[in-house]
């Protein structure tokens, strides 16, 4: 059995990532103290002296400010409106269990240049290409290779994305999770801007999000590694972490695949 990490590491941005305005929203600022630096601490909560620890250690400790929406995450149906088709839509800690463990399915779309959108034909093309039917339960990846440009400012503003269409497509073929090796669902926010602003057709706005607004599904955001898998042939597990009544949870997906 070999295991594939399919998860960003959260670290502090460097110069070159908060060029990009929505970095400084997204990113994770990470404060570390070393064995050193908690010695004081201890010393005062357990009524000991320096002497008192293995060479003077204490214990190292992180302390991380971020939102539910940096590093690789897990969106719940909440975050893309209130409700889903009409009713109450749930936040992280209200979704089955069952949605995270499945058959794994990975589309090729790594010709696709930013701003472009998967659509529909793009899907069909590529099961056609593969052999492949999707099946209800199958967790499904976009490969774009964006997870390449990790550490620049491009990261968060050169990438594709998926359209409505294709994502309504997936949904209705029984598919519960979709994720992407890029920042985002859809294509970045400037060009989304952009088609806004020459089309003024407001179904341009967030359209693969919002999806959610009438079907249940969620999206995983800023995986990595998709390039070391087939494209079918393993199992997923990506359970997020239960935040009460959030819009999203961090996640560390793997494929687990059988030698």
């Amino acid at each position: 059995m070999r295991i594939v990490d399919l998860s960003v590491t959260l670290k502090n941005p460097n110069p070159e990532e908060l060029k990009n305005p929505i970095n400084k929203v997204l990113t994770a600022e990470i404060e570390y103290q070393s064995h050193l630096d908690t010695v004081p601490q201890i010393t005062q909560v357990l009524g000991c002296e320096e002497k008192d620890l293995p060479n003077g250690y204490g214990w190292a400790n992180e302390s991380v400010t971020l939102t539910t929406h940096s590093g690789t995450h897990l969106d719940a149906p909440y975050h893309y409106y209130p409700t889903t088709d009409g009713k109450p839509a749930r936040t992280i800690d209200e979704l089955p269990l069952e949605w995270f463990f499945g058959e794994g399915f990975v589309f090729d779309f790594t010709h696709m240049v930013p701003g472009q959108t998967v659509t529909v034909e793009d899907i069909q093309n590529y099961l056609e290409k593969v052999d492949y039917e999707i099946k209800e339960g199958n967790i499904v990846f976009l490969r774009f290779d964006a997870d390449k440009k990790l550490g620049t400012a491009e990261y968060y503003s050169h990438f594709p994305g998926m359209s409505a269409e294709a994502t309504h497509y997936l949904i209705d073929k029984g598919v519960k999770i979709i994720g992407t090796d890029a920042m985002g669902f859809d294509i970045p926010f400037d060009m989304i801007a952009e088609k806004f602003k020459k089309t003024q057709d407001p179904s341009v706005i967030w359209e693969a999000h919002r999806v959610g607004m009438h079907k249940e599904y969620c999206q995983i955001e800023k995986m990595a590694n998709l390039d070391k898998l087939p494209p079918f042939g393993f199992k997923v597990v990506c359970i997020p972490i239960s935040i009460y009544k959030a819009s999203a949870g961090w996640v560390r997906p793997v494929a687990i695949l059988e030698d």
